[in-house]
Order: C-alpha cells, then structure tokens, then sequence
C-alpha cells in the first residue's frame, strides 16, 4: 500500500542523480522483514526473482497466498504476474492516487529513514547494503511496535508473543501486589497483540433495515474488497541483494 510513485524507495548514491532501490519482504501481522534487497535498478526480473525465492523458502503452497502490491511497473509486469499464477498466488495492488493503501510499508521505510544512522547519502552500494543487514537486523530483533504489543517482530512472527504476554503479565501482578497504592486504575494489564492485521479494513457505509425488523449492515471499499492478515499470514514489500526468509505459514502478502 503505497502511493502511485515509484515502486520502491530509492537510497540516494554518491553523487546527484545516482539512487538504489530497495525491495522489502514484509510479514505484515509481526512486522518482520523476512527479506530484503538492495539494487541498482528497478526491474521485474529482480522482483520476480525475490517473489520465487521467498515462497520457496517459506514453502507456500498454491492457493495459500495473496500478494498485495503497489502500482509500480515491476510489480504490474506481465512477467511477475505469470511468475504468481504458476505459484498459485493471487496477486492485488493498491488503489490509483490512494495514499494509504501502504501502510506497513510506509511505516517500516520512515522507521528506517529516520534512523539517526541514515545517511543522507551511500557513497556505494556496497554501503547501503551494509547499512541494511545492520538496520534491519535490529528492527526484527531489537525495534518494539506499539502495533504489536510492544514487542519486537521476531517475538511474533516465532511463536513468542503468548508467552512473554504471560510473563508480563506476572510482573504486573507481583508489582501490583507490592505495592498496590502505584495503580490507582486497578491490576494493570500487558498491552495486547491484535488478532488481525488490516490492509483495508471494512467502513461501514450504511445500515439498513428489512420488513421483518432485521438490521443488515452494508460494509464496502470502492473497488478494493476488505481483507486482512491473521498471525499465519504475511506480507511482502520488495528489495534486492539478500533474501533472508524463514519458514511462516503464508496467507496475505504486500509487495514494495
């Protein structure tokens, strides 16, 4: 979910006019980047090759995966889209001049653009791939969304988010207990990981009511039919020399 601008983000070069694009691969329920790379152009061959690789590794069996893309020319190719049909992936993108069709995207490039490391410019792409295994080695293991409970996207997308709820919570309760005059709106509870996460999520529009007192709610999107990402779904956003995946069962992809 992007604006209709160019498909990836570009990582300034050394000199004016020179860029790097980046490709992401992006679990959009944990916010864990399962692969990234990091090229000199933008291309449907690169793309294609990151999509093949990622579901090879995650092992997605046909018919297990939705694709959600911006409307950049590589991921609209015809080349990527025959690449989905063969891998039983159906593919949707954002909508025309919608600005928030990205959002776990666009929240994961201005996590990184506003890393007090970010550079104004790599001076070679050698240096912006080293910037990214660094940065993103931390926003998997060290970065905490608010989104997601407070806690890092390997904790969710391994397994851990119920189990460091619990210990959290028995913290918070052993504090309570000490000193229970701290919490004056009772036992204080863990944040929550949410059940879903939305690309669109439904607007209810209207409701209507039918002659036997039955009340209907009529929920729509123009154009875009709502959809959402349990924890066994994921989310892809594209880059280019390293695709570091590891196995998640896959239902829902959004592609950068």
């Amino acid at each position: 979910m992007q604006l209709p601008r160019p498909t990836h983000p570009k990582l300034r070069g050394p000199v004016k006019w020179t860029y790097y694009y980046l490709y992401v691969i992006l679990d959009i329920f944990s916010r864990y980047v399962v692969g990234w790379m990091l090229a000199h152009r933008e291309s449907a061959a690169l793309a294609q090759r990151l999509i093949a690789e990622s579901c090879r590794k995650q092992d997605i069996e046909p018919d297990e995966l939705t694709l959600h893309a911006d409307r950049g020319s590589s991921m609209r190719s015809k080349s990527v889209a025959l690449l989905l049909a063969d891998l039983g992936v159906t593919k949707t993108h954002s909508r025309p001049y919608v600005s928030n069709d990205n959002p776990y995207s666009e929240s994961q490039f201005k996590t990184m653009k506003y890393c007090p490391q970010f550079p104004s410019r790599f001076g070679a792409i050698q240096d912006g791939r080293l910037f990214c295994c660094g940065f993103f080695d931390y926003y998997n293991y060290e970065h905490r969304h608010s989104g997601i409970g407070l806690m890092t996207p390997a904790d969710v997308h391994y397994g851990r988010a119920e189990q460091l709820t619990t210990a959290r919570r028995l913290i918070l309760l052993d504090a309570h207990r000490a000193h229970p005059e701290r919490f004056v709106r009772g036992t204080p509870q863990p944040p929550v990981l949410p059940p879903q996460a939305w690309i669109n999520p439904p607007t209810e529009k209207t409701t209507l009511q039918d002659a036997a007192g039955a009340t209907l709610s009529a929920w729509s999107i123009p154009g875009v039919p709502p959809f959402s990402a349990s924890p066994n779904e994921i989310s892809i956003d594209a880059d280019v020399d390293r695709t570091d995946v590891t196995r998640l069962p896959t239902t829902l992809i959004e592609a950068h």
